[in-house]
């Protein structure tokens, strides 16, 4: 997995994870016993909580980075895929109330 910083609404926010391979979009969070930062799933439209132990904060987001939905998403729980969602970000419950994120926020990932 390649790491990277977020940006949200262009301010530095946490290191990122980027899963962008068909194994490592299938493991994502699974059976991890210390989450990173934030996770970001691509090519992904939608993400589900089984296996989970805990809940996550999780936006689906457009092409651009564009929020377009932000939920916190309970173990066993699936998101609904929404119009345009092409890349989902996870993080530990409470970072996206702490970084500001919300629907219509804009992300950023900088290579490290």
């Amino acid at each position: 997995m390649n790491s990277n910083q977020l940006l949200v609404d262009d301010r530095p926010v946490a290191a990122v994870e980027v899963a962008d391979t068909a194994l490592t979009r299938a493991r994502g969070l699974l059976f991890r016993r210390v989450l990173p930062e934030a996770l970001l799933l691509r090519p992904c439209s939608s993400v589900h909580g089984a296996w989970m132990r805990v809940p996550l904060d999780v936006a689906l987001l457009s092409t651009d980075g564009e929020v377009v939905h932000a939920q916190v998403l309970r173990p066993w729980a699936v998101t609904r895929p929404r119009r345009g969602v092409t890349q989902v970000l996870e993080a530990p419950t409470g970072s996206f109330e702490r970084w500001g994120l919300r629907a219509g926020s804009r992300l950023a990932f900088i290579s490290a």
